[in-house]
């Protein structure tokens, strides 16, 4: 389980993130959805153990984030925004070295390798530099070291951003495949992702939760039943008020 409780971020007089607070159960897929400058890449952050809270509390698995980052941080998977990797190495080795950070060993080293390699679709670039490959190929790679050590919780920034339509039905079936007994959290700006992978939405705007509900009964609430347009009205609400 992720828990969250009266999380805040603040940069200076700026609030990223604003008292918020949910859990996410296993088996869940949440769409964590909003705006550009809504907090949510910095609450992703905050529950990683990449940037520490400003107050309140996280929760991964049991481990508190604040006082046991090390042990929480075992049972994460996370692909930031951007999928950062090391340019210069191939695909291959920077698969190689994430698999030492997280101390695979032996014949389980070998095969969660080959296995990441298999379910991204990555043998034809897997020798080749990062910084040669397309920004499509890039998120495959990011999104292939977050799973590698095959964690129990995966918070995906963005996972499908920058591939060919082809390319995010895989991945999206993927993260179905995976999400039947993994906690799941993805922020993305593709809204249809949310009605096709996602189990609950929470929208967030100003740092703050509006809408934490089922993809199914979020579109109920739309004459278009488009979640485009959900999310266009519960963010123009919070504008207004």
């Amino acid at each position: 389980m992720i828990e969250i409780s009266n999380l805040v971020k603040t940069f200076g007089r700026l609030t990223a993130v604003d008292n918020l607070s949910f859990k996410v159960e296993s088996g869940e897929v949440l769409g964590f959805l909003g705006p550009n400058g809504a907090g949510k890449s910095t609450t992703m952050k905050m529950v990683t153990g990449f940037l520490a809270p400003s107050s309140g509390t996280i929760n991964v698995c049991g481990h508190p984030v604040e006082g046991d980052a090390r042990a929480a941080k075992q049972h994460i998977g996370y692909l930031p925004e951007g999928a950062p990797s090391y340019a210069e190495m191939t695909a291959q080795q920077f698969l190689s070295f994430i698999a030492d950070v997280r101390q695979l060993t032996g014949s389980h080293r070998k095969d969660r390798i080959d296995t990441v390699i298999q379910q991204l679709h990555l043998e034809q670039i897997i020798n080749r530099p990062i910084e040669t490959l397309s920004k499509g190929f890039k998120r495959r790679v990011g999104l292939a070291q977050a799973i590698l050590h095959d964690p129990q919780v995966l918070i995906l920034d963005e996972p499908t951003d920058g591939l060919d339509p082809n390319q995010k039905y895989e991945v999206r079936e993927l993260i179905k495949g995976m999400a039947k007994d993994k906690i799941v959290v993805i922020s993305t700006h593709i809204l249809e992702e949310v009605d096709v992978i996602c189990s609950r939405a929470i929208i967030i705007a100003n740092g703050r939760i509006l809408v934490d509900d089922t993809p199914q009964a979020l579109l109920a609430q739309s004459p278009s039943g488009r979640m485009d347009d959900v999310f266009r009205q519960v963010t123009a609400a919070e504008n207004v008020s």
